[in-house]
Parts: C-alpha cells; sequence; structure tokens
C-alpha cells in the first residue's frame, strides 16, 4: 500500500478545520498502520486538555496521556487535537471525559493495547486522576511510566 493511499482518506489533515462544537460531532480518523504486525506503543500527551463542570460551569483542566500498541490502524494525530479541543465546551465529569476518550479511541482503533491516564488538577483542593485501560500492558514492548507525578501541591 503506497503513502498516498494510507492518507487519501483524510477529510482533516491538510485543511482548515473548526474546532468542533462537542465530542460527539467530532470526527476522529484513522489511517492503516504501516507498520501493521510489527508491535510497538505510541504515546501522546496533551498536558492543558480542558472541559467544563456540567454542574457549576467552572473549566477543569487535565494533563492526558494516550499510550497504545496498534493493531492494523493508526489515528491520525489533527483528529485526536481536534476531538480533544472538542471537550473546552463541554460539560462532564472528569471520570466521564476519561474513560469516554479512551473507549473512543478503542472503538475506533481496534489497538492491541490502550490506556489514558487523566490527570486532574485540583479544584476546590482535591486533584482526581482518572485512569482506563483495555487489559494488560503487553509484556514485549516498551510501554514507559507516564511520567507525571502524584500530586504534591507545594509539599
Amino acid at each position: 500500500m503506497s503513502q498516498d493511499d494510507i492518507y487519501s482518506g483524510l477529510a482533516q489533515l491538510g485543511e482548515k478545520t473548526a474546532i468542533p462544537a462537542n465530542p460527539e460531532g467530532a470526527v476522529l480518523e484513522r489511517v492503516p498502520n504501516p507498520q501493521a504486525g510489527t508491535r510497538y506503543a505510541v504515546r501522546f500527551t496533551a498536558p492543558e486538555f480542558t472541559s467544563l463542570c456540567p454542574i457549576t460551569g467552572q473549566p477543569d483542566f487535565a494533563h492526558l496521556v494516550i499510550d497504545y500498541v496498534p493493531g492494523d490502524w493508526l489515528v491520525e494525530s489533527k483528529s485526536l487535537k481536534l476531538y480533544l479541543m472538542s471537550f473546552r465546551n463541554h460539560g462532564a465529569f472528569h471520570e466521564d471525559c476519561t474513560v469516554s476518550i479512551g473507549r473512543r479511541l478503542a472503538e475506533l482503533l481496534a489497538p492491541q493495547w490502550l490506556r489514558v491516564g487523566g490527570y486532574w488538577y485540583p479544584r476546590g483542593g482535591i486533584p482526581i486522576d482518572v485512569f482506563f485501560q483495555t487489559g494488560r500492558a503487553p509484556g514485549d514492548v516498551w510501554i514507559p511510566d507516564q511520567g507525571v507525578p502524584p500530586y504534591r501541591g507545594r509539599g
């Protein structure tokens, strides 16, 4: 399969694309994995993820780390960026945001393995960390620690 064939069906890459109004309306795109059959890990880090509290409308901020071992598909990174940005005006609790992202990616990509770490910054004095994982991490692929230390405040 040529590189042109891999990228020919993408609608957002290389185009001016508006930020989706909500996660449900966001289009996540995938491309065939040109290294299918080789086990390796992919990491996306979104240190400025934003959503809204569904009750108060106050902004919530998180440092998201998405790790996956691809199968036949890769997520197209611009579509992932737009999908994550679609949460900025979306009201949902931390747990819902983190798990929804993990489930949507797992459904789209059918990866060999996927995990999402949602490290939410404190609001009201309590940080909330939420983790989603599709199963046991493969033992034959190097999966680094997510590198986000536990919240310690000024301590």
